[in-house]
């Protein structure tokens, strides 16, 4: 995708004439989590076809579109539907509403999306705050010329995934008495769910949970500096000495069964930020 910040700011100016507020925080929600979209207040709908070179959501589940309104008495733009890898865009293309978010205003942003678990501590529907990522994808989507405005050419990811604010997300789910876990989220490109021998792979180089989607976005928040909260909802078990056949119908329906506390759980932390 060339002239990235031209393509931005033409994306922001539009979306601009369609709100009075600018939002500050950025939720992009993954599988089965789009209902949350549906609590915003005031909210402005914009589909993804509208917006000038947005791509176009293809996967059930996911509606295509931003959503932009209050919640819990902050200004947010959420992305009810998120874009992949596997349904063909680039990696560039993944990421632009990312680009795009920063460009309205957003400083923090929150990650979610459904994933298997492969620590043996977990199980189907536990909730787990993302500390850290493997980039198994083999692509990157600061790959090509680099747009200094934007961020350095070698950006740090020491710091992915922003501690202080993993600190809130733990904090916030104690005192809403939900459990959650932490660890490595390991992002494939997909669409294929991975043999057990991949998974054995991914376990022992580091990974708690494996998932499609997050990595780019959270490498591109981090090239434009803005923090980052990332949360896995565990919707199957990816266990490569027990694996069982896995339909997307079973993950959403572990999604479905998850949401009313994962929507409690980030309506707290946008009240908390």
């Amino acid at each position: 995708m060339e002239n990235v910040l031209g393509k931005m700011q033409e994306s922001a100016s539009f979306i601009n004439h369609l709100i009075t507020e600018q939002p500050t925080i950025g939720l992009i929600l993954g599988s089965g989590l789009g209902e949350l979209a549906d609590e915003i207040e005031n909210p402005v709908r914009i589909n993804y076809g509208e917006i000038p070179h947005f791509p176009v959501s293809t996967v059930e589940g996911h509606a295509g579109q931003l959503v932009i309104g209050q919640l819990h008495g902050k200004q947010v733009v959420a992305m009810q539907g998120r874009f992949h890898f596997y349904e063909g865009y680039s990696m560039q293309e993944v990421t632009f509403p990312v680009r795009v978010m920063k460009q309205l205003g957003v400083e923090v942003i929150v990650v979610t999306n459904a994933c298997g678990g492969m620590n043996p501590a977990f199980k189907p529907g536990d909730l787990m705050i993302i500390e850290d990522h493997l980039n198994m994808t083999g692509a990157n989507p600061l790959i090509g010329p680099n747009e200094s405005e934007l961020g350095a050419r070698f950006p740090d990811m020491s710091v992915a995934y922003t501690p202080e604010l993993v600190s809130v997300v733990e904090e916030t789910a104690k005192k809403l008495d939900i459990s959650v876990q932490k660890g490595v989220y390991a992002g494939i490109t997909g669409p294929t769910y991975m043999t057990p021998a991949e998974l054995k792979m991914l376990r022992i180089v580091g990974g708690d949970a494996v998932g499609m989607s997050t990595v780019p976005e959270v490498i591109v928040a981090s090239h434009m500096e803005m923090k980052v909260i990332g949360i896995s909802c565990i919707t199957d078990m990816a266990i490569g000495e027990e694996l069982e056949p896995l339909t997307h119908d079973q993950v959403v329906e572990v999604a479905n069964r998850t949401k009313p506390q994962f929507i409690c759980l980030v309506k707290e932390i946008v009240s908390s930020l």
